[in-house]
Protein backbone atom coordinates (compact mmCIF):
# COMPACT_ATOMS: atom_id res chain seq x y z
CA UNK A 1 0.00 0.00 0.00
CA UNK A 2 3.28 2.65 1.15
CA UNK A 3 4.43 1.71 -2.42
CA UNK A 4 1.56 2.46 -4.52
CA UNK A 5 1.16 5.98 -2.13
CA UNK A 6 4.75 6.63 -3.07
CA UNK A 7 4.22 6.03 -6.71
CA UNK A 8 1.00 7.93 -7.04
CA UNK A 9 2.80 10.87 -5.40
CA UNK A 10 5.96 11.06 -7.62
CA UNK A 11 3.28 10.63 -10.87
CA UNK A 12 1.27 14.51 -9.23
CA UNK A 13 4.64 15.56 -8.80
CA UNK A 14 5.40 14.64 -12.73
CA UNK A 15 2.15 16.42 -13.81
CA UNK A 16 2.68 19.67 -11.96
CA UNK A 17 5.72 19.76 -13.54
CA UNK A 18 4.31 19.00 -16.64
CA UNK A 19 2.12 21.94 -16.22
CA UNK A 20 4.33 24.70 -15.82
CA UNK A 21 4.82 26.53 -19.29
CA UNK A 22 7.85 28.58 -19.96
CA UNK A 23 7.74 31.77 -21.31
CA UNK A 24 10.67 31.24 -23.51
CA UNK A 25 12.16 28.71 -25.45
CA UNK A 26 16.03 28.78 -26.38
CA UNK A 27 16.42 26.99 -29.97
CA UNK A 28 20.47 27.00 -31.08
CA UNK A 29 23.33 28.65 -30.55
CA UNK A 30 25.45 29.68 -33.34
CA UNK A 31 28.98 30.64 -33.80
CA UNK A 32 29.45 34.48 -34.88
CA UNK A 33 26.49 37.94 -35.04
CA UNK A 34 23.36 37.41 -35.39
CA UNK A 35 23.63 38.53 -39.22
CA UNK A 36 23.95 34.67 -40.27
CA UNK A 37 21.67 33.97 -37.46
CA UNK A 38 18.60 35.68 -38.76
CA UNK A 39 19.26 34.25 -42.07
CA UNK A 40 18.70 30.88 -40.90
CA UNK A 41 15.79 31.63 -39.46
CA UNK A 42 14.77 33.48 -41.81
CA UNK A 43 14.91 30.57 -44.67
CA UNK A 44 12.80 28.14 -42.32
CA UNK A 45 10.39 30.23 -41.71
CA UNK A 46 9.76 31.22 -45.20
CA UNK A 47 9.94 27.64 -46.10
CA UNK A 48 7.52 26.43 -44.26
CA UNK A 49 5.32 29.25 -45.17
CA UNK A 50 5.14 31.65 -42.31
CA UNK A 51 5.60 35.33 -43.05
CA UNK A 52 7.75 37.90 -42.20
CA UNK A 53 6.02 40.95 -40.90
CA UNK A 54 8.82 43.10 -38.86
CA UNK A 55 12.14 42.95 -37.92
CA UNK A 56 14.60 45.09 -35.97
CA UNK A 57 17.32 45.48 -33.27
CA UNK A 58 15.90 46.83 -29.96
CA UNK A 59 17.40 49.47 -28.46
CA UNK A 60 19.47 49.58 -31.48
CA UNK A 61 21.56 47.39 -30.06
CA UNK A 62 23.71 45.48 -32.93
CA UNK A 63 24.09 42.52 -30.35
CA UNK A 64 19.96 41.88 -30.37
CA UNK A 65 17.91 41.37 -33.15
CA UNK A 66 14.17 40.57 -33.32
CA UNK A 67 12.17 38.53 -36.56
CA UNK A 68 7.96 38.59 -36.18
CA UNK A 69 5.89 36.59 -37.95
CA UNK A 70 2.70 35.01 -38.63
CA UNK A 71 0.34 33.54 -40.89
CA UNK A 72 -3.35 33.12 -41.73
CA UNK A 73 -3.84 30.45 -39.13
CA UNK A 74 -2.54 31.87 -36.13
CA UNK A 75 -4.59 35.35 -37.02
CA UNK A 76 -7.68 33.14 -37.63
CA UNK A 77 -7.35 31.81 -34.51
CA UNK A 78 -6.69 34.97 -32.43
CA UNK A 79 -9.50 36.89 -34.01
CA UNK A 80 -11.79 33.71 -32.10
CA UNK A 81 -10.99 35.40 -28.97
CA UNK A 82 -12.60 38.91 -29.02
CA UNK A 83 -11.08 40.81 -26.16
CA UNK A 84 -7.75 41.91 -27.59
CA UNK A 85 -6.80 38.18 -28.32
CA UNK A 86 -4.92 39.36 -31.88
CA UNK A 87 -2.30 40.69 -29.78
CA UNK A 88 -1.27 36.88 -29.82
CA UNK A 89 -1.55 36.69 -33.62
CA UNK A 90 2.82 38.17 -33.78
CA UNK A 91 5.06 35.57 -33.29
CA UNK A 92 8.31 36.77 -32.13
CA UNK A 93 12.01 35.11 -32.20
CA UNK A 94 14.84 37.00 -30.49
CA UNK A 95 19.09 36.91 -31.30
CA UNK A 96 21.12 37.74 -28.85
CA UNK A 97 24.85 37.81 -29.49
CA UNK A 98 27.19 37.06 -26.56
CA UNK A 99 30.85 35.97 -26.30
CA UNK A 100 30.94 35.33 -29.62
CA UNK A 101 27.97 33.43 -29.97
CA UNK A 102 24.39 34.08 -31.30
CA UNK A 103 21.51 32.38 -29.15
CA UNK A 104 18.11 32.13 -30.44
CA UNK A 105 15.27 31.84 -28.34
CA UNK A 106 11.56 31.99 -29.31
CA UNK A 107 8.40 33.85 -27.40
CA UNK A 108 6.61 30.47 -26.39
CA UNK A 109 3.46 30.58 -28.26
CA UNK A 110 2.08 28.16 -25.88
CA UNK A 111 2.18 30.54 -22.75
CA UNK A 112 1.27 33.49 -25.33
CA UNK A 113 -1.80 31.80 -25.82
CA UNK A 114 -2.98 31.12 -22.23
CA UNK A 115 -1.80 34.58 -21.31
CA UNK A 116 -3.73 36.55 -24.20
CA UNK A 117 -6.79 33.97 -24.87
CA UNK A 118 -7.60 32.93 -21.52
CA UNK A 119 -11.10 31.43 -20.51
CA UNK A 120 -11.08 30.15 -24.26
CA UNK A 121 -8.40 28.36 -23.82
CA UNK A 122 -10.91 26.04 -20.80
CA UNK A 123 -12.96 25.61 -24.02
CA UNK A 124 -11.70 22.18 -25.41
CA UNK A 125 -12.01 22.87 -29.40
CA UNK A 126 -10.48 25.84 -29.20
CA UNK A 127 -7.40 24.52 -26.62
CA UNK A 128 -6.85 21.71 -29.13
CA UNK A 129 -6.75 24.08 -32.08
CA UNK A 130 -4.29 26.62 -29.94
CA UNK A 131 -2.24 23.71 -28.78
CA UNK A 132 -1.82 22.12 -32.21
CA UNK A 133 -0.53 25.58 -33.89
CA UNK A 134 1.50 25.95 -31.42
CA UNK A 135 3.33 22.37 -31.84
CA UNK A 136 3.50 23.21 -35.25
CA UNK A 137 5.36 26.73 -34.84
CA UNK A 138 8.03 24.74 -32.25
CA UNK A 139 8.29 21.82 -34.92
CA UNK A 140 9.25 24.42 -37.86
CA UNK A 141 11.59 25.99 -34.90
CA UNK A 142 13.18 22.59 -34.54
CA UNK A 143 14.66 23.05 -37.93
CA UNK A 144 16.96 25.90 -37.12
CA UNK A 145 18.44 24.09 -34.12
CA UNK A 146 17.08 21.39 -31.76
CA UNK A 147 18.09 22.68 -28.32
CA UNK A 148 14.38 23.38 -27.19
CA UNK A 149 15.45 24.27 -23.43
CA UNK A 150 12.46 26.36 -22.01
CA UNK A 151 13.61 29.17 -19.61
CA UNK A 152 12.74 32.10 -17.94
CA UNK A 153 10.49 30.99 -15.42
CA UNK A 154 7.59 29.12 -15.65
CA UNK A 155 3.52 29.80 -14.64
CA UNK A 156 0.96 26.87 -14.95
CA UNK A 157 -2.01 27.54 -17.00
CA UNK A 158 -4.51 28.16 -14.50
CA UNK A 159 -2.26 31.08 -13.56
CA UNK A 160 -1.50 32.20 -16.85
CA UNK A 161 -5.33 32.92 -17.83
CA UNK A 162 -5.61 35.15 -14.54
CA UNK A 163 -2.21 36.72 -14.36
CA UNK A 164 -1.14 39.08 -12.38
CA UNK A 165 2.41 39.51 -10.59
CA UNK A 166 0.86 40.11 -7.18
CA UNK A 167 -2.06 41.15 -5.83
CA UNK A 168 -3.18 44.90 -6.14
CA UNK A 169 -1.15 44.93 -9.75
CA UNK A 170 -2.66 45.21 -13.00
CA UNK A 171 -3.96 42.39 -15.23
CA UNK A 172 -4.80 41.70 -18.85
CA UNK A 173 -8.25 43.27 -18.21
CA UNK A 174 -6.77 46.43 -17.09
CA UNK A 175 -5.53 47.69 -20.50
CA UNK A 176 -4.66 51.39 -20.73
CA UNK A 177 -6.52 53.33 -23.36
CA UNK A 178 -4.47 55.33 -25.76
CA UNK A 179 -7.23 57.06 -27.81
CA UNK A 180 -10.35 57.24 -29.31
CA UNK A 181 -11.60 57.80 -32.82
CA UNK A 182 -15.11 58.02 -34.55
CA UNK A 183 -14.67 54.68 -36.48
CA UNK A 184 -11.62 52.16 -37.25
CA UNK A 185 -10.70 53.18 -40.14
CA UNK A 186 -10.19 56.75 -38.87
CA UNK A 187 -8.16 55.35 -36.10
CA UNK A 188 -5.86 52.77 -38.54
CA UNK A 189 -5.49 56.25 -40.84
CA UNK A 190 -4.11 58.37 -37.27
CA UNK A 191 -2.40 55.52 -36.24
CA UNK A 192 -0.09 55.23 -39.32
CA UNK A 193 0.01 58.78 -40.03
CA UNK A 194 1.29 58.94 -36.00
CA UNK A 195 5.30 57.32 -37.21
CA UNK A 196 5.81 59.90 -39.55
CA UNK A 197 8.66 62.39 -38.32
CA UNK A 198 8.88 60.56 -34.87
CA UNK A 199 12.68 59.77 -33.86
CA UNK A 200 11.62 57.69 -30.88
CA UNK A 201 9.40 55.07 -31.96
CA UNK A 202 9.39 52.68 -34.96
CA UNK A 203 6.83 50.71 -36.69
CA UNK A 204 8.17 47.00 -36.56
CA UNK A 205 4.94 45.40 -38.10
CA UNK A 206 1.38 45.30 -38.45
CA UNK A 207 -1.63 43.26 -38.91
CA UNK A 208 -4.64 44.43 -39.94
CA UNK A 209 -8.25 42.64 -39.75
CA UNK A 210 -10.58 45.05 -41.28
CA UNK A 211 -13.67 41.97 -41.36
CA UNK A 212 -13.13 41.99 -37.28
CA UNK A 213 -12.03 45.82 -37.32
CA UNK A 214 -9.06 44.97 -35.36
CA UNK A 215 -5.36 46.31 -35.89
CA UNK A 216 -1.97 45.34 -33.76
CA UNK A 217 1.15 47.62 -33.94
CA UNK A 218 4.36 46.53 -33.15
CA UNK A 219 6.24 49.09 -31.76
CA UNK A 220 9.96 49.99 -30.91
CA UNK A 221 11.21 52.29 -28.66
CA UNK A 222 14.25 54.03 -29.42
CA UNK A 223 14.83 56.61 -26.87
CA UNK A 224 18.04 55.95 -25.21
CA UNK A 225 16.76 56.93 -21.62
CA UNK A 226 13.62 55.77 -21.92
CA UNK A 227 13.08 53.01 -24.36
CA UNK A 228 14.26 49.75 -24.85
CA UNK A 229 18.32 50.44 -24.78
CA UNK A 230 17.35 51.58 -20.97
CA UNK A 231 14.98 48.40 -19.57
CA UNK A 232 16.54 45.91 -21.39
CA UNK A 233 19.60 45.79 -19.68
CA UNK A 234 17.89 46.22 -16.50
CA UNK A 235 15.07 43.21 -16.56
CA UNK A 236 17.15 40.93 -19.23
CA UNK A 237 18.50 40.73 -22.61
CA UNK A 238 18.30 36.99 -23.01
CA UNK A 239 14.18 37.90 -23.23
CA UNK A 240 14.47 39.50 -26.50
CA UNK A 241 12.20 37.91 -27.80
CA UNK A 242 9.81 39.93 -25.50
CA UNK A 243 9.82 42.75 -28.10
CA UNK A 244 8.18 44.80 -29.49
CA UNK A 245 5.68 46.62 -27.14
CA UNK A 246 1.92 46.42 -28.89
CA UNK A 247 -0.90 48.70 -29.37
CA UNK A 248 -3.93 47.30 -30.66
CA UNK A 249 -7.36 49.06 -32.13
CA UNK A 250 -10.18 47.21 -31.91
CA UNK A 251 -13.22 49.24 -33.16
CA UNK A 252 -12.55 53.21 -32.49
CA UNK A 253 -10.37 52.55 -29.21
CA UNK A 254 -6.92 51.96 -29.34
CA UNK A 255 -5.45 50.12 -26.40
CA UNK A 256 -2.05 48.72 -24.54
CA UNK A 257 -1.44 45.94 -21.98
CA UNK A 258 -0.70 47.54 -18.61
CA UNK A 259 3.28 48.06 -18.60
CA UNK A 260 3.17 46.36 -15.19
CA UNK A 261 1.15 43.40 -16.15
CA UNK A 262 3.43 43.21 -20.05
CA UNK A 263 6.74 43.67 -17.99
CA UNK A 264 5.85 40.72 -15.40
CA UNK A 265 4.49 38.60 -17.74
CA UNK A 266 7.14 38.53 -19.68
CA UNK A 267 9.78 38.76 -17.15
CA UNK A 268 7.88 36.30 -14.83
CA UNK A 269 11.27 35.90 -12.77
CA UNK A 270 11.35 39.43 -11.71
CA UNK A 271 12.33 40.40 -8.27
CA UNK A 272 10.69 43.32 -6.36
CA UNK A 273 13.90 44.67 -6.37
CA UNK A 274 14.50 44.55 -9.87
CA UNK A 275 11.17 45.92 -10.70
CA UNK A 276 11.95 48.80 -8.60
CA UNK A 277 14.51 49.76 -10.91
CA UNK A 278 12.07 50.11 -13.95
CA UNK A 279 9.55 51.75 -12.13
CA UNK A 280 9.36 54.71 -14.51
CA UNK A 281 9.09 52.23 -18.07
CA UNK A 282 6.14 51.38 -17.59
CA UNK A 283 4.91 55.22 -17.68
CA UNK A 284 7.44 55.39 -20.45
CA UNK A 285 6.23 53.11 -22.62
CA UNK A 286 2.77 54.92 -22.27
CA UNK A 287 4.40 57.60 -23.14
CA UNK A 288 5.81 56.69 -26.22
CA UNK A 289 2.61 54.64 -27.19
CA UNK A 290 1.09 58.45 -26.24
CA UNK A 291 3.00 59.97 -28.58
CA UNK A 292 1.74 58.46 -31.71
CA UNK A 293 -1.57 60.49 -31.21
CA UNK A 294 0.03 63.78 -30.79
CA UNK A 295 0.32 66.83 -33.04
CA UNK A 296 2.75 69.09 -33.48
Amino acid sequence: MKRFFVTGMFLALGTMFVLGISPYIRIAEYAGGTDAAVGKVKAVLEEQGYEIIGQYQPGDNPDLYVLVFTNDEIINLSKRSKDRGMLAAAMKVGFQKKDGKTTVSILNPEYLFYAYFRELMNESSFKSSALKIASEILATMKQAGTLMQPFGGDLTADKLVKYRYMAGMPDFDKAVTLAEFDNFETGLTAIRKGFSGKGTILKVYEIVSKDSKTAIFGIGMKDQEKGEAHFLPIVGESHVAAMPYEIILQGDKATMLHGRYRFALHWPELTMKTFTKIMSSPGDVEDAMKSLFETD
